[in-house]
């Protein structure tokens, strides 16, 4: 295994902890948007359960956009006013939510919300990339972490906001993102001299050429990205048909959303642990199949849930997958990444994952009508084992021959 390291000065980096703020207040942002958005659209505003499939597949697909676009400019031009002017437009957006939220205009406000949020969320892991100080796993369990503890505090507080008035919720999201812009006008000016540096280093001139991975390199990746969007097209199904299933086995609705503090709970648990404990896993490979084995091995336990007690214990396990697999990919990409095209690989993880995201309720509403629960969730297990059995033999094969860029 060839390893590559930069010789940039870690004084001039930007400093984790911005990032981890940066991360923090707009998750906690974020999850003021997304749990509601359903339950408003349908409940306040008189959408069908159908339109509002196509207004969240709008939010993803412009996601997706958003991490494309985001991920290639990283690479080209100064990072800085490109983070600068995705965190102040969120906060333009969220406030005009709050000014206008009748129908159509939230499905406008929604999608370009999703554009931003993919716009941002690649940038500040491409700017993690950057961070020599740490080991890249540290970095990116760390950034885990704070998205979770922002998801745990943002849905806990909606749950009690949204029936004072959700004017309030949309004010109090939108300053959250004024905060992380004013975090990242004064904390991220590190990365000019950092795109400076890499410019000097490639090429004269504004912009960087970026350099492709080498061919085993892009190999092992495209099964990185392959397996996260097929993990996240089962995933998908927990926030969308499961609260259906549930309700129909007689279990009532606010205990299937006690599920999700479940989730958030055990992964900002699982995130410090794997920060304090960092060696608890051989290698990062490592730490990757196991948590797409629990991811399979969940669905699994699904097939014989009929009561609260048996999901949360799916749920349990679930998360065991989420909170090491999901954080754990990005930085091993950011390894297999030259410097020159860092932007673009963690781009397109957020496009695999958007892409899962974006089809999988669709993808499990067609098995279930066409097969039912029971034979879905096998397909979801076999599926994801599938990706297992795709890893293992191609990591065996190269993982001796891969370029490491630290």
């Amino acid at each position: 295994m060839k390893t590559e390291r930069g010789n940039f000065n870690s004084d001039t980096e930007v400093k984790l902890h911005w990032l981890i703020l940066g991360e923090l207040v707009t998750w906690i942002g974020a999850s003021f948007i997304w749990p509601l958005t359903s339950v408003y659209l349908n409940k306040q505003l008189h959408v069908s359960l159908s339109m509002i499939g196509v207004v969240l597949f709008f939010n993803c697909a412009a996601n997706i956009l958003g991490s494309i676009i985001a991920g290639r400019l990283y690479d080209k031009l100064n990072p800085y006013p490109l983070v600068l002017w995705g965190l102040g437009l969120d906060a333009v957006v969220l406030f005009l939510m709050a000014a206008f939220h009748g129908w159509p205009e939230y499905w406008v406000w929604l999608t370009l919300t999703g554009f931003l949020g993919g716009w941002n969320g690649t940038l500040i892991n491409s700017i993690a990339t950057s961070l020599k100080k740490y080991p890249g796993r540290y970095v990116f369990n760390i950034l885990y972490f704070s998205q979770n503890l922002g998801v745990v505090t943002g849905t806990l507080i909606v749950g009690y906001l949204y029936d004072y008035s959700v004017t309030v919720l949309f004010i109090i999201a939108a300053s959250l993102f004024v905060v992380a812009l004013v975090n990242a006008i004064f904390n991220y000016k590190p990365i000019i001299a950092f795109h400076q540096e890499r410019v000097k280093k490639g090429q004269s001139g504004v912009s960087q050429k970026a350099e492709p991975m080498p061919k085993r390199n892009f190999i092992m990746s495209m099964a990185f990205f392959t397996t996260l969007a097929v993990t996240w097209l089962m995933y998908m199904n927990w926030e969308s048909n499961l609260s259906v299933y549930m309700v129909s086995l007689g279990i009532p609705f606010h205990l299937y959303s006690l599920l999700w503090t479940l989730n958030a709970g055990i992964i900002v648990v699982m995130q410090g642990i794997l920060a304090r404990f960092p060696k608890i896993f051989k290698n990062i490979f490592h730490q990757i199949i196991f948590g797409i084995c629990m991811f399979s091995i969940s669905f699994i336990t699904l097939v014989f849930a009929k009561d609260f007690a048996h999901f949360a214990l799916s749920m349990v396990i679930l998360t065991l997958g989420e909170s090491t697999a999901f954080p754990a990919i990005p930085a091993y990409v950011n390894d297999l990444s030259p410097k020159s095209s860092k932007g673009k690989y963690q781009g397109s993880i957020m496009v695999a994952s958007g892409v899962g995201r974006a089809f999988g309720p669709l993808f499990g509403g067609l098995v279930i009508d066409r097969a039912g629960y029971i034979p879905f969730f096998w397909v979801a297990a076999i599926v994801i084992a599938l990706m297992i059995a795709l890893m293992v033999p191609l990591y065996a094969k190269l993982h001796k021959k891969l370029t490491i860029y630290k």
